[in-house]
């Protein structure tokens, strides 16, 4: 099974039986809360919201929302909204999380905390799907987020992520890309050593449900003709699902060159904790914080 765009993926939410439920840790922003009940009235999830519980309310009733008062939990300041979050998500009370007003580094505190926090031992990385009106299916950008200057151990992990995230969406077997700048294997070129190494990982088994290639060049990537060309053949040609990039700067380009000049449309998410995480930046419109709930909303076990 593949996607060939996100309305697809919100009519394959929409199909699921149990509506996820998404805890909003400081949920006191208008534009989260736009996106959250734009998502609840889509039938995608079901929020608990947590934070200043009286600035929610002066919101939802602005936005003429109408909520169960038992589903907005009150938090002291951001700290506490965080840890309320997490306690919430180990109790079994919500499926994933999404961030509303407040920073990243202290909902990640939370997140990683060796006692009461989510980490599963796995490394946490991001990974940015998105539907680009040239390519025929969703793709994958990944770490262009979080992992700053990931080794091929952290690379094996990250390329894991990605896969369990295309697994839980459906695909049996995604095709992963790991991006170089050549198609060989040149010592002068970690990322091109990194994507050889990964490439054998995956041919004894030890990265399993994928296919991966690399070192494997853009061009070789999406274009046929140039593979054609230069004699390459590969079953990742025209078909990537996820592409690996070499640390977060390249991500971060690439993902950010395909919005601005493919019109292209972007959801990501943080992975590797227990559940996944909406960890939209906060200049992201409306339609990336509805389009992440949907992806993370696909992405629970």
């Amino acid at each position: 099974m593949e996607l060939k765009n996100f309305k697809e993926l919100i009519a394959k939410v929409q199909n699921n039986d149990s509506k996820k439920r998404v805890a909003v840790a400081a949920a006191q922003d208008e534009h989260t809360l736009e996106a959250v009940f734009r998502a609840k009235n889509d039938k995608l999830v079901e929020p608990v919201l947590i934070g200043d519980k009286a600035k929610i309310r002066e919101i939802l009733t602005r936005l003429s929302i109408d909520f169960d008062d038992e589903k907005i939990i009150n938090a002291e300041n951001d700290a506490d909204s965080a840890e309320k979050t997490v306690e919430l998500i180990n109790e079994g009370g919500a499926d994933f999380i999404m961030k509303g007003k407040l920073q990243t580094a202290d909902l990640l505190k939370a997140v990683v905390n060796k006692e009461k926090g989510l980490r599963t031992g796995n490394v946490i990385s991001h990974v940015a799907i998105l539907e680009i009106p040239a390519y025929h299916k969703l793709m994958a950008v990944t770490d262009g987020g979080m992992m700053m200057y990931p080794n091929v151990e952290e690379k094996k992990q990250i390329i894991e992520n990605a896969v369990n995230v295309f697994l839980n969406m459906g695909y049996e077997c995604p095709k992963v890309a790991v991006l170089a700048a050549v198609e060989t294997v040149n010592p002068k070129m970690p990322e091109a050593v990194d994507a050889d190494a990964l490439k054998k990982m995956n041919e004894n088994g030890e990265i399993k449900n994928c296919i991966v290639e690399g070192p494997i060049s853009i061009d070789l990537t999406f274009s046929m003709e140039s593979a054609q060309i230069k004699g390459y053949e590969s079953p990742v040609t025209g078909e990537a699902d996820i592409l690996i990039v070499p640390n977060i700067t390249a991500g971060n380009i690439m993902s950010k060159a395909l919005l601005e000049f493919a019109n292209g449309t972007m959801a990501g998410m943080i992975v590797g904790a227990k559940v996944p995480i909406v960890l939209t930046s906060r200049g992201a419109t409306s339609e990336e914080k509805y389009l992440s709930l949907v992806l993370s909303a696909s992405a629970v076990k």
